[in-house]
């Protein structure tokens, strides 16, 4: 009899048991791991190349008759396309780096002049090229560079007159030539933003203001410029 009575009560213990189980709570799964966000790097030597345009000014008879230079100053503007070169290094929210970068040049402006001697020169001013290496600081929030910059310009230009009315001609002693180009050293200073759009990829967006003597010679540009920038390691 007793025999029975547990053969019994086990069998209800295995036919009951999938039932209970149904009516235990669903034990949910773990949330899943997230992935720590990654922080931009600015940290590296970079390439790069840019284009933009510029405007300004540039007195062309201190090219050709630098005697005759003062107040001969006239509106020049154009574009300007080019690569860039840099490293800089990353600590914090501060960014310290060095930049250099060498632009073809198309800034060209033209004008007349009249000498004390009497003639009168139609005058075409052209810069051919510009270079400038700067150091750069800058402050970083995520993705974006927020930076000034600073340092030191060359500026190439060319200016070519011809010799309108007067007496003199291109050789004479008043004019000993009616063209002429220089490198002026000058100096550069401006601001920029730049946005790092991938790991090693940037772009940015930045005026330069560069200003350049040389003898009777002063010229002064004012630069906007875009960029890419491909940054090395990171």
């Amino acid at each position: 009899m007793i025999r029975k009575i547990l053969l019994s009560t086990a069998m209800l213990t295995v036919l009951a048991g999938p039932a209970f189980a149904a009516d235990l709570p669903m034990r949910s799964s773990p949330p899943p791991m997230l992935s720590p966000v990654p922080v931009y790097n600015w940290t590296g030597l970079y390439v790069g190349g840019n284009v933009g345009y510029g405007w300004g000014s540039q007195n062309p008879l201190g090219l050709i008759a630098p005697q005759f230079s003062q107040n001969n100053a006239y509106s020049i503007g154009g574009g300007v396309i080019g690569a860039t070169l840099g490293g800089q290094v990353q600590v914090n929210h501060v960014v310290l780096g060095l930049e250099g970068d060498g632009d073809w040049a198309n800034i060209s402006g033209a004008g007349t002049a009249t000498l004390p001697i009497g003639d009168a020169l139609a005058l075409r001013a052209r810069d051919t090229s510009m270079f400038t290496v700067r150091s750069r600081i800058g402050y970083a929030q995520d993705n974006w560079l927020f930076y000034g910059t600073g340092g030191v310009a060359l500026l190439n230009g060319n200016a070519r007159g011809t010799v309108l009315t007067g007496l003199n001609a291109c050789g004479t002693i008043n004019l000993p030539n009616c063209s002429g180009s220089q490198l002026r050293p000058g100096a550069a200073l401006g601001l920029g933003v730049e946005y790092g759009f991938a790991a090693n990829w940037s772009a940015k967006a930045e005026y330069i203001w560069t200003g350049a003597v040389a003898g009777a010679s002063t010229e002064t540009i004012n630069l906007i410029r875009i960029g890419l920038n491909y940054r090395f390691g990171g």
